[in-house]
């Protein structure tokens, strides 16, 4: 049986039965086989095949797909897709096609069929999560029904669930985009992973519009260059939007420039956000705790906004949130002066608890270099006293930005606690060494809670401290296994110790 790759099945559940001839603009058919076979699923995992499904043997990381046609094929599938010279006889029809995730994720638009009318996708290395959900947030002041989907889970009318995969797996996105579409969404925004574009999940929605964020080191394990990671990202831009459709890019990053000439060169419409943007320029920022007072020129046209969230970072996240509003039919006085009612994505420097002198606690994803280099930058403009940070790196994932994240700590904070992120199959200590070789003065404390209560313990006024890495997440995993463990409910019991 194969290991998990991407799609189970999903049952009929918003389609009549479909004949297999119905994917013939997709799939190379011969006659007899398109006539005769009913399709009432999909999979991509042999353990999931129900009669009736057409098994997708998809090619991953660690295992391939056309290994398990056979089990598909006695499990009820009527048919195998799978790359040519793959697989033999296996009892059913075997329809080769030359990049079968391609094909499955047309497939599963064709077989769910609905999807919102105006979906939009923002990729990057930081800030996806926010721009779907400011996005998201900015239709919704509009009164538009909107969805986003990505790392944190679904936010819709009437739907708040809890997600882990940044691109779902196209028969899941669309099942998914079906249900939306069905409750009444007309609007979506989505996060578009390196993952899910490399792996074709998106190939299958209909974009009305792109973002980009900025480009970091990460992903390291699976991209084996920036470059790499970079072109797998602009898959966005060059396959994915129709040509003419407006590509929103933030100007102030160094991968701004190649973003917007792959834009350009794909016939899109350039529409840059931020400092050096022309579409939504930055004129002034000024700083304060929770908030940054923000004018933004526009068509000639100056907004003075109060944007209620702290971090120079969320200035550039929120304007491309606005950029895709704007060039998706909002008004542009109605989507700018939403951005003085956004609220933070879960996790994103989410301000999660402030001690009896008024030391503030953030929680934050940043897992990556640029990320926790942002984060600890834009504390500490309103920190008068220390900036403490706590943090780990991930195991299993790349090893090289350990000690890149050590120096970032080391450079930017006052205080720095090396903990456990998730460290996966890796030895934990081994991880943390890695981060130490670069901070050597950091405090060492590889279980996570007793780092975060340390840290809280140890605040005083005008201090600041951030617990970086893990952000909206519920569980930590250790050598296989899932715990349950929460950041923000780590802090509010420390919290409660302090003052109890």
């Amino acid at each position: 049986m194969i290991p998990d790759t991407t799609s189970g099945t999903d049952r009929r559940e918003y389609w009549d039965a479909m004949k297999l001839g119905e994917f013939a603009d997709i799939l190379p058919l011969s006659g007899s086989i398109a006539g005769e076979t009913t399709i009432s699923g999909l999979a991509s995992d042999s353990r999931r095949v129900n009669a009736g499904d057409l098994f997708f043997a998809l090619q991953g990381s660690k295992a391939d797909g056309a290994a398990y046609a056979a089990d598909a094929a006695g499990r009820g599938a009527v048919a195998i897709i799978a790359r040519p010279g793959t697989v033999g006889d296996v009892g059913v029809p075997v329809i080769e096609a030359d990049d079968p995730r391609h094909v499955l994720a047309l497939a599963s638009a064709r077989l769910y069929g609905a999807q919102p009318a105006t979906m939009v996708a923002v990729t990057g290395t930081s800030g996806k999560t926010s721009v779907a959900a400011f996005t998201r947030q900015i239709w919704e002041k509009a009164g538009l029904a909107a969805a986003s989907i990505g790392t944190t889970g679904v936010v819709a009318p009437g739907r708040d669930e809890y997600g882990e995969l940044t691109t779902p797996d196209p028969v899941s996105l669309h099942k998914l985009l079906r249900e939306l579409a069905d409750a009444g969404v007309t609007h979506a925004s989505m996060e578009a992973s390196s993952h899910g574009l490399d792996q074709r999940r998106l190939d299958g929605v209909k974009l009305a519009a792109g973002g980009f964020t900025n480009l970091g080191r990460d992903h390291m394990d699976y991209h084996p260059t920036v470059e790499h990671y970079h072109q797998s990202k602009m898959r966005l831009f060059k396959t994915l939007l129709p040509k003419g459709a407006p590509a929103v890019i933030f100007a102030d990053d160094p991968w701004s420039e190649p973003t917007e000439k792959v834009a350009l060169a794909a016939g899109l419409q350039l529409l840059t956000v931020g400092r050096r943007g022309t579409f939504l320029t930055i004129k002034r920022v000024e700083h304060e705790r929770h908030r940054q007072r923000t004018e933004i020129e526009h068509e000639g046209m100056i907004y003075d906004i109060m944007l209620p969230l702290a971090g120079d970072f969320q200035v550039g996240n929120a304007l491309v949130a606005a950029g895709l509003a704007i060039s998706t039919g909002l008004p542009a006085d109605k989507a700018v002066a939403a951005l003085e009612h956004l609220k933070g994505a879960s996790g994103r420097l989410e301000l999660t608890g402030t001690t009896e002198d008024g030391a503030q606690i953030y929680v934050d994803y940043a897992h990556k270099p640029d990320a926790l280099e942002n984060v600890l930058q834009a504390v500490r403009p309103f920190t008068t006293g220390r900036v403490i940070v706590v943090f780990g790196c991930g195991g299993d994932r790349d090893p090289g930005k350990r000690p890149i994240m050590g120096e970032i700590a080391r450079r930017l904070a006052d205080v720095v606690i090396v903990t456990d992120d998730n460290p996966r199959s890796e030895v934990p200590a081994e991880i943390r060494r890695a981060i130490l070789e670069a901070v050597p003065e950091a405090t060492e404390i590889g279980d996570r809670r007793e780092a975060i209560r340390t840290a809280v313990a140890m605040l005083n006024s005008g201090d600041t401290l951030i617990v970086a890495g893990k952000g909206h997440e519920i569980g930590q995993e250790i050598a296989g296994t899932k715990l349950p463990f929460s950041d923000h409910e780590e802090v509010r019991r420390a919290l409660k110790e302090r003052t109890a």
